[in-house]
Order: structure tokens, then C-alpha cells, then sequence
């Protein structure tokens, strides 16, 4: 079961540093819920740092990122 970041209405970087803590627990895979192409991008690009593999899916006018290792 994924766990969830539900860091819509979140204005960066919170977006990203919830998407760190999770990433840091190590439970993957990891679905991270953003409402702005900029949290979408930031977000992803920290994933990809980290040696993350990165699928984005558009839902509706919000993002979902799902990190995998």
C-alpha cells in the first residue's frame, strides 16, 4: 500500500520537504498530491536527486507523483 503526501494548498518548498521526510521513512512507493505545475516540478526534481524513479499523472487541475526506488 502506498503511502499517501497530501501536500495540496501547500506552497513550496513544504511540498517538497514532506516529499523528503516520507522519501527518508523509506516505505515506497510513495504518492505525492500537488496542486501546482511549480510543487510538481520541485517535487519530482528532488525525487530524481534522490535516485527516485518518478511517474506523473494528471488529476483533473492537480498533480499525483508516484515515487518508486
Amino acid at each position: 500500500m502506498a503511502k499517501v503526501v497530501d501536500a495540496r494548498g501547500l506552497s513550496c518548498p513544504q511540498p517538497v520537504i514532506l516529499a523528503r521526510q516520507a522519501m527518508e521513512e523509506g516505505q515506497f512507493p510513495i504518492e505525492v498530491l500537488v496542486d501546482t505545475v511549480t510543487s510538481r516540478e520541485n517535487v519530482r526534481r528532488a525525487a530524481e536527486r534522490a535516485g527516485l524513479k518518478v511517474q506523473v499523472e494528471a488529476v483533473g487541475d492537480e498533480f499525483k507523483l508516484t515515487l518508486t526506488r
